[in-house]
């Protein structure tokens, strides 16, 4: 099978993996995950880009917010041990909006998008890459990719309902060689229970 690369957008995954979960998040194994959907495509996942960003630490962090960074670093340093991984870590802005405080992860697409970019010159024989999220702004990157004759196959989710967590983005998915709706499936199949020597896992 022809090789591919996989990036991963971590925030839409973790979003999705909640949502299928119905407010739990489906634990599962990132690696096993990625290489299933390779497959699908008849595909051979060379290696996985995955992007993501830490929790939030205040100047003087809480005990919380120690704890999740705790559990962040071991799922990190885990899925590090996978050679055929490169992993990007932006930043969490947390904004305070009408008395409530939003959490924004800052740097983490143009951190991809950067990777996308050097496709070409790294991977030449890579003429098929995997993208997993629901980013318009992967748009310009993919149009780009295009002049090398590389194709990417978009693996994402939306529902046709309006003002819902998963709007559909046109744009992405006419920019895209095919696109692919993720399933509550793809998750189950790459379990942890199934797959317990791998620990690269969500929480």
């Amino acid at each position: 099978m022809p090789d591919t690369l996989v990036f991963i957008d971590d925030g839409f995954l973790s979003k999705l993996s909640k949502y299928f979960g119905e407010g739990e998040y489906i634990k599962f194994d990132k690696i096993v995950f990625a290489e299933n959907l390779a497959k699908k495509q008849n595909l051979n996942c060379k290696h996985i880009f995955y992007y993501t960003a830490p929790p939030f630490q205040s100047p003087v962090p809480t005990e919380d917010e120690k704890k999740r960074k705790k559990g962040h670093d071991n799922f990190i340093g885990k899925l590090s041990a996978y050679k055929n991984i490169t992993i990007r870590q932006g930043r969490v802005q947390r904004l305070k909006i009408d008395g409530n405080f939003i959490y924004k992860q800052k740097a983490v697409d143009s951190l991809a998008i950067i990777d996308l970019m050097k496709v070409p010159l790294k991977y030449p024989e890579v003429k098929s890459i995997i993208i997993i999220s629901s980013d318009s702004d992967f748009v310009p990157a993919i149009d780009s990719l295009k002049e090398f004759c590389i194709r990417a196959i978009l693996c994402t989710y939306y529902e046709k309902k309006r003002d819902t967590n998963f709007s559909r983005s046109n744009e992405l998915i006419k920019s895209a060689y095919k696109y692919v709706l993720l399933t509550k499936d793809d998750f189950n199949n790459a379990s942890l229970n199934k797959y317990k020597n791998n620990k690269a896992y969500l929480k």
